[in-house]
């Protein structure tokens, strides 16, 4: 059974708290349930865009801001199940909330194991999908946050000279200046003048927290 405008009704208060306005991604093949989802989101206080096939929403860039993917099991090109498997890498902060009217176990388990952030079966009350929606891009604000804040690690180590980028790595591994400058073949003073650029540029304000970053960066692995 298909949903009707009543089942997603305009109750939903406006979500706050958010960096930016975060947008809803609707696929689904029903105009009915298009529509009804499109109207319960935009009260709801985000954004939305609706599609009919996973080939019009794979032919759309995604969002960098926060979003989530209200995804349909049965769509007539590519399944919801296919589409989460081709947008895993390339839109991985984007959760998906599954959505149908015949849903199995099988289904389900292959669709939770795949990361999917919710799976919801057709009726559906507003309050639910709403929930679900707001968790989903919740979870979603907190990876993009996080992929911003490692993008600007990786931007300050790009600042870093090569020997500069020696040095910190010697010093996070826990040697000594002595014993970096042993490594390096250059002074002991040279180190500390390279590794004070490094923490400069990095704006890094001890040992310590230059050591969580290159942890973050990957590039020493945390003890």
């Amino acid at each position: 059974m298909q949903p009707t405008p009543r089942d997603f009704g305009a109750g939903a208060a406006p979500q706050t708290g958010w960096s930016s306005t975060p947008t809803v991604y609707v696929v689904d093949d029903d105009i009915s349930v298009r529509e009804s989802l499109e109207a319960l989101i935009q009260v709801s206080g985000w954004d939305v865009r609706v599609f009919a096939s996973a080939t019009d929403f794979l032919a759309t860039p995604a969002n960098p801001g926060p979003s989530c993917l209200v995804l349909d099991v049965g769509l007539p090109d590519l399944n919801g199940l296919d589409l989460q498997d081709r947008i895993a890498g390339e839109r991985s902060q984007m959760p998906i909330i599954f959505i149908t009217g015949y849903g199995d176990v099988p289904m389900t388990v292959r669709a939770m194991k795949a990361g999917a952030a919710e799976f919801l079966t057709k009726p559906l009350g507003d309050d639910v999908l709403v929930n679900a929606i707001d968790l989903a891009l919740r979870r979603s604000q907190a990876a993009v946050g996080e992929l911003t804040a490692l993008q600007v690690l990786r931007d300050r180590r790009a600042t870093l000279s090569r020997r500069e980028c020696e040095v910190m790595d010697l010093v996070v591994s826990g040697l000594l200046n002595k014993q970096v400058g042993g490594e390096l073949g250059i002074s002991e003073i040279t180190v500390k003048a390279h590794r004070g650029r490094a923490m400069e540029k990095m704006q890094a304000k001890s040992l310590a927290d230059l050591v969580r970053m290159s942890q973050r960066l990957g590039l020493h692995p945390a003890n």
